[in-house]
């Protein structure tokens, strides 16, 4: 891969690429996913209903993935950024103070 294709530029960065993961399928039939634009490392969290879930990925143009994105290694900065509201809710806000 590219550094251009790493860390678009402006010139570089195509809004009409879409990603979205599945990080969940519950039980109750709700989808918990991320969506992204342009960048795969930059994107929001969502959850959706089954249906609805199928419909935006059917408006979006794109065949959803499962899983995360591969972490940074432990010890680089970029490791600081390997977290999402999902794993501050379920460790980080659950450590005792």
């Amino acid at each position: 891969m590219t550094e251009a294709a790493q860390t678009p530029t402006p010139e570089h960065f195509d809004v009409s690429l879409r990603f979205i993961r599945i990080v969940e399928e519950h039980r109750n039939g709700l989808v918990e996913f991320e969506f992204a634009a342009g960048e795969p490392d930059l994107y929001v969290e969502l959850i959706l209903p089954r249906a609805e879930f199928e419909d935006f990925c059917r408006m979006q143009g794109v065949e959803p993935t499962h899983g995360r994105l591969p972490q940074h290694e432990h010890d680089s900065l970029d490791a600081h950024w390997d977290w999402n509201l999902r794993d501050a809710r379920e460790h980080h806000l659950r450590q005792p103070s």
